[in-house]
């Protein structure tokens, strides 16, 4: 749960700055993909809710890719604060 109060801790300060940032919108991705997760622990077979996620995962890829071209350095300093992997090269 301490990724949970790091996050919000840094939507707080997003909000104030720029809700249409591509680093809030991977932010809020992020949040988003981490409650479904935790609910798909609990209902296996809820498939709609499967393809929600497997629609935001595709977003935020897609997301992580363009701020990787665009701004690199913030793109590194993002996925470490948040915890998430590189994106593979191809």
């Amino acid at each position: 749960m301490v990724k949970n109060s790091f996050i919000s801790a840094i939507s707080q300060q997003e909000k104030e700055e720029n809700k249409g940032s591509v680093e809030f919108q991977i932010l809020s991705f992020t949040n988003r993909i981490r409650k479904l997760t935790s609910h798909l622990e609990l209902h296996k077979k809820d498939y709609s809710s499967q393809r929600g996620l497997r629609k935001i995962l595709g977003k935020r890829q897609r997301l992580l890719y363009y701020l990787s071209k665009k701004n690199p350095i913030s793109y590194k300093e993002l996925i470490n604060k948040l915890g998430i992997r590189e994106l593979k090269n191809g």
